[in-house]
């Protein structure tokens, strides 16, 4: 189960994680993130609360990371141990900008 929120600061959309990302929830928060995504200059997810992240979040944050490179980007933010070990792991830490 995965729940999320989104909220603007200004031109930017912040959404925050808490759960799991994986085949049954990722479909649901790319059509949220694409409803606001034409609109934002730059987009951060927030994962401090995401316990698990897979293969089919992964290509949902490349595709995120495509879309944004034209504007200010994206960013992930709060990433844990678990989670940061899968992004370098699969060479998305070196894709993506982390703080």
């Amino acid at each position: 189960m995965l729940s999320f929120e989104k909220t603007f600061e200004e031109s930017k959309l912040i959404v925050t994680l808490d759960g799991k990302l994986d085949t049954g929830t990722t479909p649901e928060l790319t059509a949220a993130i694409e409803e606001d995504a034409e609109k934002a200059e730059s987009i951060v997810i927030d994962m401090a609360n995401l316990k698990y992240i897979s293969s089919a979040g992964l290509r949902l944050l490349l595709s995120l990371h495509k879309k944004m490179a034209k504007k200010g980007g994206l960013t992930i933010k709060n990433v844990n141990e678990t989670n940061m070990e899968i992004l370098d792991f699969t060479g998305f830490a070196d894709i993506l900008n982390i703080e």
